[in-house]
């Protein structure tokens, strides 16, 4: 079965067609990156109407769906409509903008339900991974890895915080990755204790953490990391947190599988630092989903409803921060299995000191 063919099978009946245009979700469905084209999916088969720029790249990649040059795109999909008797037509409710609708609504043929029903069927597409997704995945974290690994013979006292950051990106960027996961965060001494601090041109300097978090995408698929280090000696403070952080997070990995719930594992990270004195200092949920975009579902929160199933996957990332102090975060990130989890970050995490 193809992805378009589970995407119909998971809207209601009484929904005809579907109308996919975020950049994200349409890449998901049809494979190609594109900064621009319309996937219109009946009950019967899928269409990818795209321009000219892309026309030729498309006939080449695109397998389940039939490549349309476009030309006036309205007429097109109400041509499409027709064709299949399609009535009612889903619409990415959570991407979509108003001016968008209002255009739609007044040049489509059809009843557009505007209501979460498509963006919901392809969220629960896009929260299980599959094996080829799961590839990708962990081949952007090795391309992360490997930049992390080379940036510990760079990191030293003088060096600033906007020079580690680029020398993360140059390394992942020259090894393989299309692009970052997101802007990179490396930042230290005080500056750790800002969970998304900026790099600046602020110096490294002797007996401090350096934190950075950041990530690779490879062939579309996101990975995720960070790693607290030291530069030279840690105070026993610096120690003491540090170990409480690592403890939180080994205690929620070894409860992570298939059928806990994400409110229950970020309690169990949560209450190790609250039972050390720290709650108010770890102010983020314990996790997200991580996959075509760096935030996902399912996420592992208070609030969190979700139920873990197998092919999921979650960072794991607890942190403390200590205004104008330091500030630790070590995340790992890991596929959801029965009975347990695999994690997919290899990169050691005992403190290291440089």
């Amino acid at each position: 079965m193809s992805k378009f063919e589970k995407l119909m099978s998971l809207l209601p009946n009484e929904i005809d067609a579907a109308l996919i245009t975020e950049d994200v979700n349409r890449r998901y469905f049809t494979g190609m990156k594109s900064s621009a084209g319309t996937v219109l999916v009946t009950r019967e088969k899928a269409y990818l109407i795209i321009d000219f720029r892309y026309i030729e790249k498309a006939q080449k990649t695109v397998r389940d769906a039939e490549v349309i040059m476009q030309g006036k795109l309205y007429e097109q999909i109400n041509a499409l409509l027709e064709k299949h008797g399609a009535k009612t037509l889903a619409i990415e409710s959570r991407s979509a903008t108003v001016e968008w609708l209002n255009s739609a609504k007044s040049a489509i043929k059809a009843e557009i339900d505007s209501s979460n029903a498509l963006s919901d069927a392809i969220d629960r597409l896009r929260i299980v991974k599959s094996q080829d997704e799961i590839d990708k995945i962990i081949k952007a974290q090795r391309i992360a890895e490997a930049a992390f690994e080379d940036v510990l013979n760079f990191i030293r006292p003088g060096v600033t915080e906007r020079e580690i950051g680029l020398h993360l990106d140059y390394y992942m960027l020259l090894h393989g990755a299309e692009a970052l996961s997101f802007d990179t965060i490396a930042v230290s001494g005080p500056n750790t204790s800002l969970c998304h601090g900026v790099p600046t041109d602020r110096k490294v300097q002797p007996n401090e953490f350096v934190l950075m978090d950041y990530g690779a995408v490879y062939d579309g698929y996101h990975s995720d990391m960070t790693r607290t280090v030291c530069v030279g000696k840690p105070t026993e403070k610096m120690e003491k947190v540090y170990a409480i952080v690592l403890d939180a997070q080994l205690k929620a990995l070894s409860e992570i599988k298939a059928g806990a719930r994400g409110a229950d594992i970020d309690k169990t990270a949560r209450d190790v630092i609250t039972e050390a004195g720290y709650g108010e200092a770890f102010g983020h949920s314990l996790g997200h989903g991580v996959g075509m975009n760096i935030h996902e579902t399912p996420n592992a929160s208070p609030s969190s409803k979700h139920v873990f199933e197998e092919n999921m996957i979650v960072t794991v990332e607890p942190g403390i921060y200590l205004p104008d102090e330091f500030g630790v975060r070590i995340e790992d990130f890991v596929i959801i299995k029965n009975g347990g989890c695999e994690n997919m970050t290899l990169a050691k995490k005992n403190l290291i000191s440089l």
